[in-house]
């Protein structure tokens, strides 16, 4: 199971992908954390993101769980749209994919000028 004791390390992947300008599959991060893809651990996957992006939030960083993607379509999963008052009705059409583009490019950025 993914732990709190991964949160450094899901961190830096995710860091490192928006230095790198591209997002992560569900998959592709629980295989860099040395996991096999299943249901229950990309459930605590998503508390870890979720966990990231208050703590970015509280030291004005931009989020970082948009980055985390499903294979199939490149957009977030359900459970990161919950709550946004903001999103788009339709979570998986052109809208959708405007929505997730923009937030993803405020955190490319954001890291990217990090690196330098």
């Amino acid at each position: 199971m993914v732990t709190p004791a991964d949160l450094p390390e899901v961190k830096a992947l995710l860091v490192a992908a928006a230095q790198a300008g591209r997002d992560l599959s569900y998959s592709e991060m629980l295989l860099a954390l040395g996991y096999r893809f299943s249901r229950p651990k990309m459930r605590s996957l998503c508390r870890l993101l979720d966990a990231i992006d208050d703590a970015g939030r509280a030291a004005g960083e931009p989020e970082l769980a948009v980055l985390v993607v499903r294979e199939s379509d490149r957009l977030p999963g359900q459970g990161w749209w919950v709550g946004r008052c903001d999103a788009p009705a339709d979570w998986t059409g052109p809208a959708a994919r405007a929505y997730v583009a923009e937030r993803q490019q405020l955190a490319f950025a954001w890291w990217l000028d990090r690196a330098k």
